[in-house]
């Protein structure tokens, strides 16, 4: 919000303050928010993408809308129930230009009305960003890190399904798709998908997409993934981008191949062997070469013909990759890979991404699509220094969104007057600035 100010006043009073009435909020870490989307142009993106057909009845915009369910992401806030309370807040409603909050039956009928054809025009319109974004990283050389994330539901929602579940077997789930920006931790693309889908499905359309969208000045790709997505159609897509990869390997009886294989120990690493052979699926188009580490797990007694002796147990790691390594080095470099998974936890238990769902799929697809875009709003706003950018979402809210202030009104300016003394008011003023000065 352009005209709305900071003043570090000494406002004790305030802080001490129920937390109800339009003057007060709970969110003032909201305007710096919505000062970088402005600057950001992704206000007037979503306005121009989503315009409304204003008629006698109706009272909210879908931008509204749309920006109440992103901002009540980055505040960590999921249910459309507390989604409707949060767009009541003093500064959400300034920010918004709402008279009122936004009820819960406004924000379900919205979305329904957008369905299957907004929800696409949505992720279009975000991929477009997050291009955007890149190429203004000045990166030449990336690493995409694909995976994907089972989300539980308890009822019978549109499109969730059985499907792969470890944490709750036999519960229905939805599957979405991923991949990040390593370098960047931003979440490039993603789709949401039923609880049935295997975790290669689509995949080659979908890094289709990706390709098409990578800003011109992307020379280089490293794509990595785990052994749910070992596909040989992959690997064809792969070499034709000429996008070096690496991906675990996964083979019903690769237990049983590896051990048929020649090992070399490795000199000066204890209990630990090599190897590499060419294999060719039935379904591959030619052969490719693998690579595996063999480490001993534990030694264990066995008695064979009367006499007693130890023997190792083997563990076996095999992966496919582009690059002339070996199979040592190719799994320090897939190991690297473990942080996308920190950062999935981030967007799902954070900003909440996948926690608001309703009966109907491409609603719960636009809410999934907004807690990713909150997601990354809120690590484009950190990029400026390495203090913010490596701190989790929820640091980030603590430090620079849940911060209590008092809304004043004088003629057409807002003014946010907060407490003097608040602990965290030096980063705060700091991130401010950087962001100005962006």
């Amino acid at each position: 919000m352009k005209n709305t100010k900071k003043k570090l006043k000494n406002q004790s009073k305030v802080v001490k303050s129920s937390f109800t009435g339009s003057n007060i909020t709970k969110y003032s870490g909201l305007n710096t928010v919505a000062k970088y989307m402005n600057r950001q142009n992704i206000v007037r993106s979503i306005s121009s993408s989503f315009p409304t057909e204003w008629h006698n009845a109706t009272k909210f915009g879908v931008n509204q809308v749309l920006m109440a369910i992103t901002l009540a992401s980055i505040s960590g806030i999921s249910r459309i129930c507390r989604i409707a309370a949060f767009s009541g807040d003093g500064l959400v409603k300034a920010m918004l230009r709402l008279d009122k909050a936004i009820n819960e039956n406004a924000i379900s009928a919205t979305l329904k009305n957008l369905g299957q054809s907004g929800a696409r025009k949505l992720q279009k319109l975000l991929l477009s960003k997050n291009s955007g974004w890149l190429r203004e990283s000045g990166l030449t050389n990336i690493t995409l890190d694909a995976d994907s994330t089972v989300k539980s539901v308890c009822g019978n929602q549109e499109g969730a399904e059985k499907g792969f579940n470890t944490t709750k077997k036999g519960a229905k789930s939805y599957h979405p798709l991923l991949v990040f920006v390593s370098e960047m931790k931003l979440l490039y693309h993603t789709w949401f998908r039923s609880g049935s889908a295997y975790t290669a499905n689509g995949i080659v359309e979908f890094l289709k997409e990706v390709h098409s969208s990578l800003p011109q000045n992307i020379r280089k790709v490293f794509f990595r993934a785990d052994s749910g997505f070992f596909s040989g159609n992959l690997f064809d897509l792969l070499e034709s981008f000429s996008w070096d990869y690496l991906v675990k390997v996964k083979l019903k009886n690769l237990d049983d191949l590896l051990k048929a294989q020649d090992w070399t120990d490795v000199e000066d690493v204890r209990d630990v062997a090599i190897c590499e052979f060419s294999y060719q699926a039935g379904s591959w188009q030619r052969s490719r070469i693998l690579k595996a580490m063999r480490t001993v797990k534990e030694y264990v007694e066995v008695s064979y013909l009367g006499e007693k002796t130890m023997v190792p147990v083997y563990q076996y790691v095999c992966y496919i990759s582009s690059y002339d390594m070996d199979a040592i080095e190719l799994h320090e470099l897939y190991k690297q890979r473990s942080t996308s998974e920190t950062w999935i936890e981030q967007v799902k238990g954070h900003t909440m991404a996948g926690s608001t769902l309703t009966d109907d799929f491409w609603v719960n697809d636009i809410f999934w699509q907004l807690s990713v875009f909150a997601y990354n709003i809120s690590v484009m706003m950190r990029q400026k220094k390495d203090k913010y950018k490596r701190q989790e979402h929820r640091s980030f809210i603590e430090w620079f969104i849940s911060v209590p202030a008092k809304i004043t009104r004088s003629g057409h300016q807002i003014e946010l007057k907060m407490y003097e003394h608040h602990f965290y008011k030096d980063a705060w003023e700091e991130l401010d600035r950087l962001i100005e000065a962006a």
